[in-house]
């Protein structure tokens, strides 16, 4: 798996874990966060993780072109590994919301997201440039789409570990507390705690029966139970920041201790601009413009894939609240299973690959890229049918339930394993393979705005997720989901339409 492989690989690798930790964490609670420390509604939280995941990929091209600028590709990366560092630290303050500080407390903590976005805008984007530029060596250039699927592989196992810090540190926080992890109660807490005069007596009584099993003693007060409850469950959820500290410290000092063995973009790409006739460099300039157009084309489909792929963060992420069993399982902790996906199905997708390319029948990486769209189809297929067949109502209809309806219509853990195969081979087929044609088609001097351009699509479709739950929480969930299985069949259709171009732009004969 490793053969003949540049040995600045692993080592930018492993410098990427800490970062794909704390997004993982964030990934697996920002929403969840949102709504139980400051008792926003599901449509307000998700639109803050969605400006923020749209700030991390946009502020991409920002670092990118503060290091083609400065031609200072790792001081870029080690600076950006500070700044998220220190929005991590900021995060992990618990300092008790109350009525009074609501206004300033929720801007800190947007704040910290901003250090933690501009921060990732700073290192991301270079460093995948760093480890594209690995690749230029015509000793290794065969291997890029191979690479980048290694790459992937070892920044996941920060993702894989990281939706299991929350929900273990929160649940021994309660623990400590004599209180018991309950996915419905912070928000009952909040209703509870803000409007009491205008709860219903229906309303009541699930909140009674909810506070029970969240470990509420009868006869005591309620009122003080639930304030008692909300800081200590969000106080866990801090905790788990703390882990997200430690985790970028670590990527910080693989980083400053193996950056000796990565290249330097920026200068490589000036001594070969060096060696260039005015002819040359005059003849190059028609084949970089095709280049660019090939790579936004693929940026414009590939948009709509995050749009719909980064649910996971936010629609999916309710649904796997309050339509599945999470009695046992806590909601964060479905975020693991897309990095466990991608781990374990990585080394059989490039046996796959291989074995095409020995008998002659190689994919081309934007014919992958149109495959993932279809299996990204896939996946929304499923679930549309799924709860069409459940019929399941709206987001907002369900958690108006009784506590025994809803128990009765929730769905077992298969459900998500199976969607997040789906879209996890659906990911392995597009985003590592993303990021190797962008190291492909980008021009020697503008590598780290390129791979920012990459980002930046995905910022695109990070700032549409808010729609995902304002469709789930207004219609049948089953529509929303066939929704996103339109925008998936009709991007796949329309890469298949561009296929051969894209092939004949990125073809060894055109690209070096």
């Amino acid at each position: 798996m490793f053969k003949n492989h540049p040995s600045g690989l692993i080592p930018a690798a492993l410098s990427n874990m800490g970062e794909r930790f704390g997004y993982y964490i964030m990934n697996a609670v920002l929403v969840l966060f949102l709504c139980s420390k400051f008792g926003l509604s599901g449509e307000t939280s998700t639109l803050i993780y969605s400006f923020f995941y749209a700030g991390i990929y946009i502020l991409s091209l920002v670092g990118g072109i503060i290091a083609d600028k400065t031609q200072n590709y790792k001081g870029t990366i080690i600076s950006g590994l500070i700044v998220m560092t220190l929005g991590y630290v900021a995060l992990a303050i618990p300092i008790l919301h109350t009525p009074g500080n609501h206004t300033w407390l929720l801007v800190l903590t947007c704040v910290a997201l901003f250090l933690i976005a501009f921060g990732n805008g700073l290192f991301k984007g270079n460093l995948q440039a760093i480890v594209g530029q690995l690749y230029d060596n015509p000793r290794y250039s065969s291997r890029r789409d191979s690479g980048f699927q290694i790459f992937y592989v070892f920044i996941n196992i920060g993702g894989l570990i990281a939706p299991f810090v929350a929900p273990l540190l929160r649940s021994w926080w309660l623990e400590v507390h004599g209180m018991i992890y309950n996915a419905d109660f912070p928000e009952l807490c909040h209703k509870f705690l803000s409007v009491t005069d205008s709860m219903t007596t229906e309303n009541i009584d699930n909140l009674m029966a909810v506070a029970s099993a969240a470990g509420h003693t009868a006869g005591t007060d309620l009122h003080a139970f639930c304030s008692q409850y909300l800081e200590v469950f969000n106080t866990g959820i801090h905790y788990s920041f703390i882990a997200s500290v430690a985790a970028m410290v670590i990527s910080l000092l693989i980083f400053l201790f193996t950056k000796s063995k990565l290249p330097s973009p920026a200068a490589r790409a000036k001594t070969a601009a060096q060696t260039y006739t005015a002819d040359e460099l005059k003849m190059q300039a028609k084949e970089i413009k095709q280049r660019m157009l090939a790579l936004f084309a693929v940026l414009g489909i590939v948009i709509f894939f995050w749009f719909s792929f980064h649910q996971n963060g936010t629609s999916l992420s309710l649904f796997a609240r309050d339509f599945v069993e999470t009695d046992k399982i806590a909601p964060e902790i479905w975020q693991a299973v897309n990095p466990f996906f991608v781990i374990v199905l990585t080394p059989l997708i490039m046996l796959l690959f291989g074995a095409l390319s020995r008998r002659g029948r190689e994919i081309s990486t934007p014919r992958k890229i149109a495959i993932g769209m279809g299996l990204a189809g896939v996946a929304y297929l499923f679930l549309t049918i799924y709860c069409a067949i459940q019929g399941y109502p709206s987001g907002d209809a369900f958690r108006e339930m009784s506590a025994v309806a809803k128990e009765g219509l929730k769905a077992g853990p298969w459900v998500l394993i199976a969607l997040y195969f789906f879209l996890t081979v659906a990911e392995l087929f597009i985003s590592p393979l993303g990021l190797s044609f962008v190291s492909k088609v980008a021009p020697k001097h503008l590598q780290g705005l390129c791979q920012g351009l990459w980002l930046g699509a995905t910022a695109i479709g990070n700032l549409m997720l808010w729609i995902g739950p304002l469709m789930y929480n207004r219609w049948p969930i089953s529509w929303a989901w066939g929704v996103f299985l339109a925008v998936c069949l009709v991007s796949m259709g329309v890469m298949f339409g561009m296929v051969k171009w894209l092939e004949r732009v990125t073809s060894d004969k055109t690209v070096r």
